[in-house]
């Protein structure tokens, strides 16, 4: 396989339905993108399918694991991603992405095109930007999210339509520039704390418009505490953005 300067992060916790099938999606797309895993000790046995992916060829070289001790927070899963991305010079484009195909493969060349070709800091694979694009979710949960987004808009003044989205790519010098270990939140708010921080840095942002798919395998990790998290946290993140935190780290 060609090598590349493209990473995507996977955070995984019980997806042995549906990791393989991610992997080999992501290693047919006609860009070279390696990918890496941040297992949370899934007790469904989803790290030894990555270990027995990562000895066959052509995954070699290109297919990484992170194994966690426990279910510790999707935040911290990718706060642990980007830190091993940072230590590989190589990688110039970093990606946040889902195991179970609510993101499609075949949008990922849609965000490093963003990125790589616009001039783009971070590009956002956004449900919002062009009406509601989400499928197979309850309504309940659709307009959950949806007004999620409007209030952090409201709230923080953040021009994003998509504040909650999960499908993102980075350059490398956004995340090398943001303060990793001062960021706090770990579910929902985790998302929104880092566009927040983003836009508050000076970075530039695209909304890329995508179909959200809700998941055919598997369960979901969603829950109620989750969106708790989000409604205290961006009072939280506007605070501390009238308070000057991110004044001394802007570009």
């Amino acid at each position: 396989m060609t090598a590349s300067e493209n990473i995507i992060i996977i955070p995984t916790y019980n997806e042995k339905e549906n990791i393989s099938l991610i992997i080999h999606a992501i290693f047919k797309l006609n860009e070279p993108f390696d990918i890496l895993v941040i297992d949370d000790g899934s007790p469904d046995g989803t790290a030894a399918i990555v270990k027995d992916l990562m000895e066959r060829e052509p995954f070699a070289g290109h297919l990484f694991l992170v194994e966690r001790s426990g279910k510790l927070g999707l935040g911290t899963a990718y706060i642990t991603g980007f830190k091993w991305a940072l230590d590989h010079p190589k990688y110039e484009y970093i990606f946040e992405m889902d195991a179970d195909f609510s993101h499609d493969p075949a949008d990922v060349p849609r965000l490093l095109e963003a990125c790589r070709d616009r001039g783009n800091d971070l590009a956002i694979g956004s449900r919002y930007i062009s009406g509601v694009n989400v499928v197979n979710w309850p309504m309940s949960r659709v307009l959950m999210s949806y007004f999620a987004s409007k209030y952090v808009r409201l709230v923080t003044g953040i021009p994003i339509h998509d504040t909650t989205a999960g499908f993102k790519c980075y350059r490398r010098r956004v995340l090398a520039t943001i303060p990793l270990d001062q960021i706090r939140f770990k579910g929902y708010a985790f998302q929104i704390e880092m566009k927040f921080t983003t836009y508050q840095l000076g970075f530039k942002i695209e909304e890329v418009p995508v179909i959200f798919v809700n998941r055919r395998l598997g369960e979901s990790k969603m829950s109620g505490s989750i969106f708790s998290e989000a409604m205290w946290g961006v009072i939280q993140l506007k605070w501390d953005a009238l308070r000057g935190r991110f004044k001394h780290l802007r570009k």
